[in-house]
């Protein structure tokens, strides 16, 4: 270690104590997938089971803000926003930004063009975070600021930020500006609000501000333990998704459904024998694809975000490497990408997210005024949209994703694909070896009630996703118990997620387990650009071993 990962290690142990996080239940391990990693290496179904026990706890958490008062105040003000001729506005990071703009992209899908700008996201590092993550930007509520700035919010919007942890920096800065433009503003987390005002001081200002309606979505740790784009981002997508549908269907003069019952429709037949048994026969393929070195390219039109949601977080949850750039031969090829065979990538982009691509362009003069750290303004990240439109995800060529002959194509879709996407994924996927068709619906994966944003279709796709790349990563060796061992730590947060589940394995304590992580990121950096990192987690218990 060197002195300055030294001083590093101790800066942060003595004074960024309020992003040591353990005592929230976000980032614990839940008791009811202890044996998580026992369960898949003895069944995939097995494993399949007990990831599905503990959807169940958003069930539960569901009944209950479903007949809240502040629910009933969020689908309101939402209806009352976009008849105003106001904008509601999302707000996120990671799983959650992801999940903004997803929200953004079936409103628009779903209204009449008058209404279409109703709605808005803002997403930590902006669209293109949507591909690869960018994640030292949520440390910093300035960028967050920055965000609604640029956005243009004013009086008589409406902000729903939205933040698994309920601390997350970037997050609460949006909060911040909208309430200082006199914004409507819902803050919606995962974790017990009285634990976070009593520990967080950036959240306790938010949720103590009574200008804030807050709702308080906890359902208990993660299946995955602190892998809140799970059962966290499902809860959110189910409860700020169903106060948009029925928005939506107030403006269409449709009724709105019992959300909680849908949802409890959807859970029930995803837990059916027959759909268990194909989504472990699904993961298991796609972890043998990997362990003889090919990779997964899944091609998609309808559900290309919600795809992207899982895909993109599998670098930082499992350290996989990221979507590279066109041209890029130097990065190791990504396990999993996505694409539209339909259009090229800018067509793809147009036509999914029904607007124009919005990224950021932030030089060294702008990080310098938000306060950003002296590496990041001496090089700051490139994540403009023409770095953005570098990642091919349209129909161009795809011939770095078949070079080996375990490359698979997997056409994903929930119900059957139109003859014009066949044709279109079949004329692009014919130098693959292997293909795969994966209509979810001959899994058991159900399409439920028909609503204006079909917000059940995606929770659906997003929950199978879920078990497939948590299943696969299990399999692949990459989960300990119930901790994502492979964890990247690359913010604040996942430096301490990284410390304490070091500090469990191997019986250190907190401070010496920072000390180790931050000596591992040091080393990593190091090596070359080809070479996939190691998880700092991994570095240190081998060395320990």
């Amino acid at each position: 270690m060197s002195a300055q990962s030294d001083r590093a290690a101790e800066d942060f142990i003595r004074n960024e104590t309020q992003f040591h996080l353990g005592f929230l239940p976000t980032e614990q391990s839940n008791p009811l997938t202890r044996d998580l990693e026992v369960c898949f290496h003895n069944s995939p179904c097995e494993g399949v089971k007990c990831l599905q026990r503990v959807d169940r706890e958003v069930l539960a958490m569901a009944r209950r803000v479903f007949t809240s008062l502040e629910y009933r105040k969020l689908s309101k003000g939402m209806l009352e926003t976009v008849k105003a001729g106001h904008r509601v506005v999302f707000s996120g990071c990671g799983a959650t930004g992801r999940l903004a703009i997803l929200l953004e992209g079936m409103w628009r899908d779903a209204v009449d063009v008058e209404y279409q700008s109703a709605v808005a996201s803002i997403m930590t590092g902006g669209d293109f975070a949507l591909i690869r993550s960018v994640e030292f930007f949520e440390d910093y509520a300035t960028f967050g600021v920055r965000q609604v700035q640029e956005l243009g919010m004013a009086e008589g919007d409406m902000l729903v930020a939205i933040t698994e942890g309920g601390e997350t920096s970037s997050v609460l800065g949006t909060v911040q500006e909208a309430l200082r433009r006199r914004c409507v503003v819902f803050l919606l987390f995962n974790n017990p609000a009285d634990i976070l005002a009593a520990h967080i001081e950036r959240s306790r200002e938010a949720i103590e501000d009574s200008r804030v309606t807050v709702l308080d979505l906890s359902c208990g740790p993660m299946a995955l333990a602190g892998s809140t784009r799970m059962q966290a981002t499902t809860s959110e997508m189910l409860v700020a998704g169903a106060a948009l549908e029925e928005t939506a269907c107030a403006l269409m003069g449709r009724k709105a459904q019992d959300w909680s019952v849908g949802f409890e429709q959807l859970l029930s037949a995803l837990e059916e024998p027959s759909c268990v048994q194909a989504l472990a026969d699904y993961l298991s393929l796609e972890a043998s694809v990997y362990r003889r070195g090919g990779t997964v390219t899944y091609f998609a039109d309808r559900f290309l975000l919600d795809i992207f949601t899982d895909t993109t977080e599998r670098t930082p949850t499992f350290m996989l490497p990221p979507f590279r750039k066109s041209g890029d031969t130097e990065s190791p090829r990504p396990w999993a990408f996505v694409k539209n065979p339909r259009f090229s990538t800018v067509e793809t982009w147009r036509h999914t997210l029904h607007r124009p691509l919005r990224c950021l362009a932030w030089n060294s003069m702008d990080l310098r005024a938000m306060g950003a750290p002296a590496a990041l303004v001496a090089q700051p990240p490139q994540i403009d949209v023409a770095e953005m439109l570098k990642i091919r995800i349209g129909n161009e060529e795809v011939a770095e994703r078949c070079v080996s002959p375990e490359d698979t194509a997997v056409l994903l879709t929930l119900g059957e694909p139109s003859g014009e996407l066949v044709m279109a994924h079949n004329k692009l996927t014919s130098g693959f070896c292997k293909h795969v068709s994966a209509d979810l619906t001959h899994w058991g994966v159900p399409r439920l009630a028909h609503t204006p944003l079909e917000l059940l279709d995606h929770l659906a796709v997003k929950l199978a996703m879920n078990t497939i790349s948590t299943g696969t990563m299990v399999l692949m060796g990459r989960v300990r118990g119930n901790w994502m061992s492979w964890v990247a730590a690359t913010n604040k947060k996942l430096i301490d997620r990284s410390a304490r589940l070091v500090s469990e394995l191997a019986g250190l304590d907190y401070a010496e387990s920072v000390r180790r992580i931050f000596a591992a990121r040091e080393e990593i950096a190091t090596l070359p650009s080809n070479v996939t990192p190691p998880s700092p987690v991994q570095l240190v218990l081998g060395r320990i071993r």
